[in-house]
């Protein structure tokens, strides 16, 4: 994770400001502002569909369309819907919720929502309910002359009856005591019908608050989350990267797909002057490090070019002490332009070593490694984590099919210098490789 965080810092870091950027535009469409609610009371006894339905009848466009047309918002209710919400609380509450880009226009929003549901629904119910409010009237006054009846009945028969223990004086207060137990059942009728006849009333519980501070998620939020997804994206994309990646990276997993030992690892400058990109995207990925793998070992850096010299000498060295070699055949892979530059590198100094090796250089295809034929040492040069196991060992199996034995392999990697190297002037550079040809070490 450190070594990611190093090396890909500038390509996190630009993912981080991209993801502002995104989290900055998504507040504009998802950011709700400020918001606050208006509480409307329904007076009564209500059903649960009941209060739905009215929820509904809140936030339709007939009163969304008055309440713009109130406040001046030059809007039309449908639009408006966006902003406005209802919900049904306990106690026959029906809450309205309004938000807006400042505290004043969503508790505007909100108390004229809630001043136009009230009046809609008023008128509602006394434009579908009028016949049903006459026959309740009617049945009110059909009750209020019972109990008016009721009432002069008991009274003439408490002034006819006297003191005494008749069996009609009996009968008399048996009568009495039924048309009282009628009566109470009039009167609670009666303010049953009366109850029923208020139960659509509502009431506005008071303005809505002005609220102090923006609805969630806000606008800071919204950046903070973008930056950090984009961050989180860009930190496990390239750890997903290098768990697939299959290309070999260590000396012993090279050596082991090769069946030869690795003999050196050299690194080859390139100046900034020879590799200028050309176009955005290659100045984008030069500038973020993304033109190069992060997950490579590190190799240790050459002071200066002569220490580069005496890696390539001490790997010829070991070959012509070691092992005895007179004749080399120096394997590159096709396509691989830093293992090139240094086979060429390699061949420049081989021509004043002692005794004499004689170079051949062959360029060979990993899909399907062609090698000549004989009876020679093979190295193999080869950028660090540029292949994978199958292909190292395709060109081990091309060799022992053409005779060769792999001696060893020497792995390069491309780092990048500033200017002109030590020793070495900034126009100069290795010579190119010819492939199949032959090269006499030590010849004048």
């Amino acid at each position: 994770m450190g070594v990611l965080l190093r090396r890909r810092w500038r390509a996190l870091l630009l993912l981080t400001v991209i993801g502002a950027g995104v989290g900055a535009g998504a507040s504009l469409v998802f950011s709700p502002g400020y918001e606050t609610s208006a509480s409307v009371l329904l007076q009564g006894p209500r059903q649960a569909d009941e209060l739905l339905t009215q929820a509904q009848v809140a936030t339709s466009s007939v009163v969304l369309d008055r309440a713009s047309a109130t406040l001046g918002l030059r809007v039309s209710g449908t639009d408006l819907q966006k902003s406005v919400t209802a919900s049904v609380a306990q106690g026959n509450v029906v809450t309205i919720t309004a938000s807006g880009d400042s505290p004043v226009s969503a508790q505007q929003l909100a108390d004229e929502v809630a001043k136009e549901f009230v009046k809609y629904s008023t008128q509602l119910l006394s434009n579908s309910a009028n016949s049903a409010a006459q026959l309740a009237q009617q049945q009110r006054e059909s009750l209020r002359q019972q109990v008016t009846q009721t009432n002069q009945r008991i009274l003439d028969l408490s002034r006819s009856v006297q003191d005494g223990q008749t069996v009609e004086a009996v009968q008399v207060r048996t009568e009495l005591q039924g048309l009282r137990t009628s009566l109470e059942q009039a009167m609670n009728n009666l303010n049953a019908a009366d109850a029923a006849t208020g139960s659509g009333n509502m009431v506005v519980m008071g303005p809505a608050e002005r609220p102090t501070s923006a609805a969630v998620p806000t606008q800071p939020q919204l950046i903070a989350g973008g930056a950090v997804l984009f961050f989180l994206i860009g930190l496990l994309s390239y750890l997903f990267g290098a768990r697939t990646d299959r290309r070999l990276r260590g000396e012993e997993e090279i050596g082991s797909a090769l069946g030869a030992p690795v003999l050196a690892a050299v690194d080859v400058p390139e100046p900034a002057e020879r590799a200028k990109p050309v176009g955005f995207r290659a100045r984008l990925r030069r500038f973020t490090g993304s033109d190069r793998p992060w997950h490579l070992p590190q190799m240790p850096a050459s002071a200066d070019r002569a220490s580069r010299d005496r890696r390539y000498h001490r790997v010829l060295a070991r070959l012509t002490a070691e092992k005895g070699v007179r004749r080399l055949l120096v394997l590159v892979a096709e396509g691989d332009t830093v293992a090139k530059q240094a086979v060429a590198q390699f061949t420049n100094l081989a021509d004043a070593a002692r005794p004499r090796v004689e170079l051949t250089i062959a360029e060979v295809t990993v899909a399907q490694p062609v090698v000549p034929d004989g009876s020679t040492g093979v190295l193999v040069v080869l950028s660090l984590g540029s292949r994978n196991a199958w292909e190292l060992v395709a060109i081990a199996e091309a060799c022992a099919d053409a005779g060769h034995e792999v001696l060893g392999a020497v792995l390069t990697r491309a780092v990048r210098v500033k200017g002109k190297t030590r020793d070495q002037p900034a126009d100069a550079g290795p010579p190119e490789v010819q492939a199949d040809r032959d090269v006499m070490v030590g010849s004048a």
